[in-house]
Order: C-alpha cells, then structure tokens, then sequence
C-alpha cells in the first residue's frame, strides 16, 4: 500500500515516458516522501519550469530524444548549482555515468533497480541542505570581511581598497570621483552619558540615515568608531560639496532618544577630490585633516581640501613626522645628548638630556622638526616615558664607567606639558629610579614656564610629589609670560632658567638686560638658584657672573654630545 502522507517534496522529472514518471513517483511515495510533480521533456519546458517555481531534486532520463541528460544538467546547473541532479536510465554505461557525475549530476540509478532511488535521494537532500548552509557559511564570512559588524556598511579595508580602485579609475580614464571623510560631534557624550549600548544604536540608526542621502553607485563606510567614509563615483567637487551639505542636514535633522533623554547629533566633513594625482593613503589622510580643519572652524562644517591650504599641508607634513617618530619609538631610534650647565661658583655642575632622531640615512633630525607634531598628536607622554627610561640606563652606564666624563650632579629632563597631567607618571620615575638604583637627587626635570601656567594645579601636584621624593625641579623659559613673578609663590621649585631669548640680547638691549638682572634678583629672594639659558660668548658669560647667576648654559659653555648609550636595558 502507498502511502498518502510523508514529507512534501518538489521534484522536476525530465521524462520523455508518463509511464516511466509515474513508476518514479511511486518509488518516492515508498520512499516516505509526499511529492508534487512536474514532468518535462525539452530543454525550454525545463527552463520554463525552472523559472517560475523552486525544486528540491531534479530527476532525469538520460535518454530522451533530441534532449540528453548532460544538457538538462547543464540547465540545472545555471538556475541552482545545489539542486540534487539524480539520473535515471535503462542502458547507461559506466563510462557515461562517470561522464556525467564529473559534470555535475550527484547520482544515477538504473531503471531495472528503482530501490535505490529512494535512499539516493534521502542522501543527496541531505548533501544540498549542506552545501547551502557551507555556502551561506562562506557568504556569512566574506561580508563579515568587508562589512562593519555593527552597522553592515563597508568596513575599512573595503573602502580602501574601493577608493584604490576610484583612483586607479580617475588615473586612467580622467574621470573624477569624490572622498568624505565624516566625524560625529560630542559622541563621546552619548558613550559617556548612557553607556556603550546607545552608542551602538545610534550609529546604527545614522548609518542607516545617511544611506539615504548618497546614491546606490557610491559608498557609505564606518571607517573609526564614529567616523563615517563615503566615495562619490563619478562626482564633481562641487557636486560632492552639495552631497556633503545634504548629509549635514539629514544629521542635523536626526535626533537620537534613548530612554527619557534626547540628543541633537552633527558631524564635521573634510571632502578630497579623487583625480589620480594622490594614492589612497594620501587622499585618505588629507580628508581626514580637512574633517579636522572642520571641527576647528566650529563644528558642523565642511572643508574642502585644497593643495594650496597651507594649514592642511603643515598639518600633512606633521602626520609624515608622527609615522616617522613612532617608528623611531618602536625600533629605539631615539637618542640622548647632554649639554653641559656649568656652576659659576663652587657647586656642582649639572647636564640637560636633549631627545634627537636618527634619520633613515643615520642623520641625527632635531627636535625642532618633530616635537612639534608630538605635541599636536599627543605623542610627548610615550616620548617622555621613553627619554626618562633610557636616561636612567645611559646614566647608571655612564657612573660605572672609570673614565667618565659626566660631572656629579644632576641630569636635568624636559616634561612636555601633555605630562604634567600623566597621573602615572611619577610612579614610572619612582620605579624607573629604583630599578637602575639611581638617588632622586641626581634627577631633575625641567617644566616650561608656560605649560606650569595653563596647568597650574597640575603642576603644583606634579613638582611637589618630585621633589617630595627628592628629584630637582627646574622652571624652564621663565620670564616669558606677563605675570611670572606671581606665580613663584605657587610654584616651589629648585631652579629657574632664565628664557634665552632675553639673555642672548642683554648685552645689546638694556630692557633685556634689565629684564635677566630682576629675574636672578627676585628668584634668589625666593630661594631659587638661577640658570642662564643661550650663553653664546665670553663676554656675555662675564656678565652674568657679575650678576652672581647661578649656572649658565649655551655654546660658550659646551655643545651637546651624545649621551653614551647603555650595552643592555637592564641595571647590574
């Protein structure tokens, strides 16, 4: 007896023979399956059928005429690779069986033997249910690859490689595309104020926003934590300059509730044009600065990036510099010089660390060159921590060697002022001066006048806790700012060095001059023992001896020579 229930199945049978079909089907309906049947034998019937309905198993006669079963494979083939392809014939050779399982088919079963059928067709369902989920497996993992997990727009990698080949583009066809590069205002304040998860939704929603003011032809991508990359094909500066003003407007007009608060979202967009001339990290930098121009201007702005912006390309050459000094951090390119201070009277004398950077040809690149874009980037803090480090090797080095010719006192290193707010910092020194076994008092550090004052309270606590524990704290470039004597009272440090910009002159200037004889003056009224910065001449070092400073320090004095360089970073 056939059964009439069993589990539903969808079989396309490519029979020239009704008789020969319905043996099939009941074959199948022994089988415990329940089908529903369509009998085709040509290759456009088949086609036809493939078109308008979804099959889970195909079964075909391998000998019909003017119609073979490699051609109906080959049909199958083009509409679903993972339909089960199951041939059926009375006369098939083994030759021609192996033919076809090669091209394709995933059995064959003689006609004389239909037993088969069934157990073939249970394994070939189960085999195409594996290969679809491989396959969805494999799709699952090439978007992972190129799309954002959290917002499904374009990750990274993707855009650049994309804008790579809008550059390649530009350069060989002279068509002209367009680079945004797009940063939220204040996301931190949504993170900070509700936590993370609404962070997550809100970039979610506004990915989803800004799709809909860009063209199905360009490409929207999370590039940062909540910056944002779009590539406008074929597209203008102008024309992208007005795209971009329409996304402001769809971020000005969206406002993110969450809970029972709400916040007003905008964003600040540099925009680059793609023509072939710069290559994708380039144009990817420049937007990126013209996005930070952006917000410098005021937020919810854009800028447009011009080779003759004379802000951007300062700011391009500082991001070359930082590329450079990291890798100079990295692979211990950085070295220590030490110019002497000398003491004009009987007191020890001390030496100042200064920071240089061996160029790519063993050139030595002054700090001039890449402090600048240190500080910018907030790069000094590594540096300082790398200066102070290698400075209490090179100094424990320098006291056991018999003939060496650093002097007794201290070693004096430059805080930038990024620093004095490094709540970790003085732990680092403390640890740093235990592990090389070096007294406090042959340590000192040097604030400049001007990073004390904007910081004051951070400076107060940082010079206290160093000379609480008994390293020298001098006051660099004093003098410089227009109330400096009435930050003394706040400020209790060692030494003051008096700015080089007033001693280089005082000879020439009396105001200057003046300005050098008050500042000794008053610091020793307050204790202070003063050192003369830039002292370039004899005669000029006659003078401040006749003021009674304290230590001078410049050319006239000594140049900076290398600091002798540790044989290992450990302490013995």
């Amino acid at each position: 007896m056939i059964p009439t229930d069993g589990i539903p199945l969808r079989v396309l049978i490519v029979e020239d023979s009704e008789d020969d079909a319905i043996l099939l089907l009941r074959k199948i309906r022994l089988g415990g399956y329940r089908p529903a049947m369509r009998r085709v034998d040509t290759a456009e019937a088949m086609r036809q059928a493939l078109e308008t309905q979804a099959w889970d198993l195909i079964i075909a006669d391998h000998n019909i005429p003017g119609f073979g079963s490699i051609e109906a494979l080959e049909i199958a083939r083009k509409y679903d690779a993972d339909i089960p392809f199951i041939l059926v014939s009375g006369s098939i050779g083994e030759e021609i069986a192996v033919d076809a399982m090669k091209s394709g088919a995933h059995d064959y079963v003689m006609k004389d033997n239909l037993t088969r059928l069934p157990p073939a067709i249970d394994r070939e369902l189960r085999e195409a249910e594996n290969r679809r989920a491989h396959r969805k497996a494999e799709a699952m993992i090439r978007h992972m690859a190129f799309h954002d997990g959290l917002t499904g727009l374009v990750n990274r990698a993707e855009f650049e490689r994309r804008v790579a080949d809008a550059v390649d583009s530009a350069q060989r066809t002279g068509e002209q595309h367009a680079l945004c590069y797009l940063d939220l205002d204040q996301f931190k304040l949504v993170n900070d104020s509700c936590g993370h998860l609404a962070g997550d939704e809100l970039l979610r929603r506004l990915s989803r926003r800004l799709r809909g003011g860009i063209r199905e032809s360009d490409t929207l991508a999370r590039v940062g934590g909540d910056e944002f990359g779009v590539l406008l094909n074929n597209c203008p500066l102008a024309r992208a300059e007005q795209i971009a003003r329409g996304l402001l407007e769809r971020i000005k007009d969206f406002r993110f509730v969450w809970g029972e608060r709400s916040f007003n979202v905008s964003a600040s967009i540099g925009v680059a044009r793609v023509n072939g001339e710069d290559d994708t990290n380039a144009l990817l930098s420049v937007s990126d600065m013209a996005c930070y121009r952006a917000k410098e201007k005021g937020r919810g702005r854009i800028h447009l990036y011009s080779r003759n912006d004379s802000e951007l390309c300062r700011r391009r050459g500082e991001m070359q510099w930082i590329e450079r000094l990291q890798q100079a951090i990295e692979h211990d390119r950085l070295e220590l010089h030490r110019q002497p201070i000398r003491a004009l009277s009987g007191a020890a004398s001390h030496n100042e660390l200064l920071v240089r950077m061996c160029g790519d040809d063993d050139t030595l690149v002054l700090p001039d060159c890449f402090i600048p874009a240190a500080e910018r980037y907030n790069l000094m803090p590594e540096i300082d921590r790398w200066v102070i480090g290698h400075a209490c090797a090179q100094y424990r080095q320098q006291l056991r060697m018999k003939n060496s010719s650093i002097e007794c006192g201290a070693i004096f290193i430059n805080l930038s002022a990024t620093s004095l707010s490094d709540d970790g910092l003085v732990t680092h020194i403390r640890e740093q001066l235990e592990k090389y076994d070096i007294a406090p008092r042959c340590m000192g550090f040097e604030i400049t006048e001007t990073a004390a004052i904007a910081d004051l309270d951070c400076a107060i606590r940082l010079i206290t806790a160093l000379r609480g524990f008994g390293c020298k704290v001098a006051l660099d470039d004093f003098g410089t700012g227009m109330n400096s004597f009435s930050y003394l009272k706040s400020l209790k440090v060692d030494f003051i060095k008096i700015d080089g910009g007033f001693v280089r002159t005082m000879l020439e200037d009396a105001m200057d001059n003046a300005i050098v004889e008050a500042v000794n003056h008053i610091a020793h009224i307050a204790g202070i023992q003063t050192i003369a910065e830039c002292v370039e001449n004899d005669v000029t070092l006659s003078r401040l001896a006749g003021l009674k400073v304290d230590f001078v320090q410049g050319w006239a004095v000594g140049r900076p020579e290398a600091f002798t360089r540790p044989t290992t970073s450990q302490p013995t």
